[in-house]
């Protein structure tokens, strides 16, 4: 494992923590302070390798950074990933570990709940840490509000593709219905969409589809379906080497990170003609919602502030046309340019 070389000067900090009698193996990756704590999930997951587990935790904290960015939040971006199956290993033990661990950034991160973490296990954290948002003491589940941020996002993503911002009578097909994609899925159908949902979670799927509605095919049909609207909803990336040629819909929007396998994969979607809604602006409600925690938490002022995500992905999508690049590079570089600042003043006032 490279890890000095793997930060490239970016990151601030990286904590490795283990505890083997309880089985911990955290690493946590602080990308930036400079506009406020480092907020950030907690993976739980069986990695296949501590290299494949350090790379998630780099290449999260950073996308978190930018989503708290593109988001205007005063917050920077962190992550926490556990080696662990969160089936067979999660315990109250080790979650308390891992709390430990958080505690002695003193602040520098705040951690709340991610792939394979509940607001269950949040509350078992924050029995040694305070740094921990999401609890049920605190905002909860922020699935809820994620979803309703993706919902307007959505309208955003069909003027710039369709012309009005309408989503009714549209065809969305949805790749996964977890937390976020079923409270999203409902929105939809709320809304009028002609919805397709696929999950490997079979029973699942079936009975929302029934309540709601849909049509279900499998998750490995899911990404070339023709459709309006695709929405990845499970875990990324889903537009890669191997997908990429394979895509029959208009414009990809959905609540997973890290949609694009690589960089070069959104010139690749704007040279077919495929709108692409950067997912790091799109599912900022999660993040706005627990960041809200910071000033006293009001659900809904949170509701509110994530229905500016439409605001920031017009001024994206803008920025795009304007500048000759894709949604993905002009979201990268507002949120690069609002982080540079922000170390600019924090630079400033020592």
């Amino acid at each position: 494992m490279e890890v000095f070389s793997s930060l490239s000067g970016e990151f601030e900090q990286v904590l490795f923590a283990h505890e083997p009698e309880c089985g911990l193996r955290a690493i946590i990756a602080v990308y930036t302070t400079a506009p406020g704590p480092a907020i950030g999930g907690t993976r739980i997951y069986p990695f296949p390798s501590e290299d494949a587990a350090f790379r998630d935790a780099l290449r999260l904290a950073k996308a978190m950074a930018y989503k708290a960015a593109a988001a205007g939040l005063e917050a920077g971006g962190g992550k926490a990933v556990l080696i662990a199956d969160p089936r067979r290993d999660k315990t109250p033990e080790l979650l308390r570990a891992y709390g430990r661990a958080v505690d002695r950034l003193g602040g520098a991160y705040i951690t709340t709940a991610d792939a394979g973490s509940t607001v269950v296990d949040l509350d078992i954290v924050a029995e040694t840490t305070r740094f921990v948002t999401g609890t049920s003491r605190g905002s909860g589940d922020p699935s809820p509000v994620t979803a309703h941020g993706i919902w307007h996002g959505m309208r955003a993503v069909a003027e710039e593709a369709f012309g009005e911002p309408s989503l009714s009578g549209r065809h969305v097909v949805q790749q996964g219905t977890g937390k976020v994609g079923s409270a999203l899925a409902r929105l939809l159908a709320a809304e009028g969409v002609r919805l397709t949902l696929a999950d490997v979670d079979r029973a699942a799927v079936e009975a929302l589809a029934k309540e709601l509605g849909a049509e279900v095919v499998p998750p490995e049909e899911a990404l070339s379906i023709p459709c309006d609207l695709l929405a990845p909803c499970a875990l990324g990336p889903v537009v890669t080497a191997a997908t990429i040629g394979g895509f029959k819909c208009r414009a990809i929007a959905g609540a997973a990170n890290n949609q694009l396998e690589r960089p070069e994969h959104a010139r690749a979607l704007a040279d077919a003609g495929i709108l692409y809604a950067p997912d790091f602006v799109i599912n900022a409600g999660g993040l706005i919602n627990v960041e809200d925690e910071l000033h006293g938490y009001d659900r809904a002022r949170a509701l509110a502030r994530a229905e500016g995500i439409p605001g920031t992905l017009r001024e994206v999508f803008r920025r795009a046309r304007d500048d000759g690049v894709t949604p993905s590079e002009a979201a990268d570089r507002m949120a690069g340019e609002r982080i540079a600042e922000a170390e600019r003043r924090r630079r400033a006032a020592r």
